[in-house]
């Protein structure tokens, strides 16, 4: 099963970097490839909600479900509800912020595990680990520079 994986450190306390992870409905405000998010089940911020993702580039609409939220550890996991861009059956992707301690900077991680058909396994590696996770991880550090 892959696992494609991204990390980088953000200059920001992990406080005002989870601020930005956590805001289920806020995920164009950071991941430039997200043109769109609106909640259409559930309540922003809660297990179960799920928001209607946009690319911005255009596409079909796609939905993600807010699977586990852990506001102690930082860490959220959500999954796709049916039809998306990827074309995967199972997607499941977790988000993790912690604390680098020396530099009050924070570590993010970004993976997931899904489930493909085999020959396009290393498309869509490259596709979540640099351009889905990294960028969003880029957009990160772009977002709290700018607000201060």
């Amino acid at each position: 099963m892959p696992r494609p994986y991204a990390s980088g450190v953000v200059n920001a306390p992990v406080e005002k970097v989870w601020a930005l992870v956590r805001a289920w409905n806020g995920l164009p405000t950071f991941l430039p490839a997200i043109g769109h998010s609106e909640i259409t089940e559930g309540v922003d911020g809660q297990v179960g909600a799920v928001r209607r993702l946009t690319l911005a580039d255009g596409g079909d609409p796609f939905d993600e479900k807010l699977i586990h939220l852990d506001d102690a550890d930082h860490t959220l996991t959500y999954t796709f509800t049916g039809a998306n861009p990827f074309d995967v059956r199972r997607y499941v992707s977790t988000v993790r912020v912690a604390p680098v301690t020396d530099t009050d900077e924070s570590f993010v991680e970004w993976w997931c595990d899904y489930d493909t058909d085999g020959d396009r396994e290393e498309e869509l590696n490259a596709t979540f680990a640099d351009g889905v996770y990294a960028g969003g991880i880029a957009g990160l550090r772009k977002a709290v520079s700018s607000t201060g």
